[in-house]
């Protein structure tokens, strides 16, 4: 009995992932069909988050996480150029350094300044008229169905992963 229960763990452990990942795709797909537009830019967002919530995932116990803070404002703020409210996933990241105890003072400023050299960087783009982003996609909240659908694949299967962890 203890062999078919470990069996039905494996597989779950497998399985589980697969079935989140598809689940996230199949969201892209019907909210591009919903859409009725292919853009590329809904996609950078969506990327850029994913990788920030990997690279926060991945910071070691008992760790500094100020590097990490600062490479996930800038990939935040890059993926703010083309969606603006993408930079509110900050706050939840915070408070998952909190549950960690990984967040410090310099953590925060770290990802403060991060901030900063985007948005600075954006001020000489705008500056010297290099900017060419479709500001209609900031207003457009079905670009947000792709970084949901992803975050929210990511973070199930990683849990689910932690759950069924075979021991």
């Amino acid at each position: 009995m203890v062999n078919r229960k470990s069996s039905n763990r494996k597989l779950l452990y497998h399985l589980l992932p697969v079935v989140f990942w598809l689940l996230a795709i199949g969201g892209i797909v019907l909210g591009e069909i919903y859409n009725l537009q292919f853009t590329i830019y809904n996609y950078i967002p969506a990327l850029l988050a994913l990788i920030s919530t990997i690279i926060i995932r991945h910071i070691p116990r008992h760790a500094d996480s100020i590097a990490q803070c600062f490479q996930v404002a800038l990939l935040l703020g890059i993926a703010s150029y083309w969606l603006p409210s993408v930079l509110f996933l900050m706050i939840p990241i915070w408070g998952y350094l909190i549950y960690q105890r990984l967040f410090s003072l310099r953590a925060f400023s770290a990802s403060l300044i991060g901030f900063a050299c985007i948005a600075i960087w954006m001020g000489v783009l705008s500056f010297c008229q290099l900017s060419t982003v479709n500001y209609q996609l900031s207003t457009n909240l079905s670009a947000w169905i792709p970084t949901g659908s992803l975050l929210l694949a990511y973070i199930a299967s990683t849990t689910a992963r932690r759950i069924l962890r075979v021991r």
